[in-house]
């Protein structure tokens, strides 16, 4: 009898922990929608070599996908939401000086793999296309959640990376030290799962 309870107990904690790896699998793969008002993109430029300067684009979009864990990403900021909280700066950066909003509308990451570093953190590889150039990326992206509620399974990342104006024919103001040319920028993404 002691045996024939210790076989049911045995195949109840097979099936169990079947069932947990499978749930978490699921829970660690699908696609999910970048949300807009949550998430953005902050940069940072040295101002005439002496204060810092901040901005931040406020139309970031796009998917992050989740396969066994390991995320891949398609990010896309739109120029025309650039924020400094000035609205005749916000137009120069728009203008072909800096951005050419009109003709490059938007700037875009797409990863193309990704590894696990450590403790929820990524290196991930892609291309970034902004100004019409297209440049190789690599950034660490940290994941600063994952969880289910009201509104469904959510996951977050962020990642912080300095990108050089002039690599992308973005010259204004370097040669005058009016804006330096490595900018520090921070993208926080929240997204929910499609």
């Amino acid at each position: 009898m002691l045996i024939l309870k210790s076989i049911a107990v045995a195949i109840v904690l097979l099936f169990s922990s079947a069932f947990s790896t499978q749930e978490s699998q699921e829970a660690s793969s699908g696609a999910f929608s970048i949300d807009i008002v949550h998430s953005t993109a902050i940069f940072r430029a040295h101002h005439l070599g002496a204060g810092m300067f901040y901005g931040r684009f406020n139309d970031v979009s796009g998917t992050i996908e989740l396969t066994e864990g390991l995320p891949s990403f398609i990010v896309s900021i739109a120029i025309d939401s650039v924020d400094t909280s000035n609205e005749k700066l916000d137009s120069h950066l728009e203008s072909p000086d800096f951005f050419n909003a009109v003709e490059f509308p938007t700037m875009t990451f797409t990863s193309a793999s990704a590894k696990k570093i450590g403790d929820e953190k990524y290196e991930v590889v892609g291309e970034i296309t902004m100004h019409g150039v297209t440049k190789p990326l690599t950034v660490l992206m940290k994941k600063t959640g994952q969880v289910t509620n009201r509104r469904g399974e959510m996951v977050g990342f962020e990642t912080e990376f300095t990108l050089t104006r002039s690599e992308f024919g973005m010259n204004y103001g370097v040669e005058s030290g009016a804006l330096s040319d490595n900018v520090k920028v921070i993208v926080a993404l929240e997204a929910a799962r499609k």
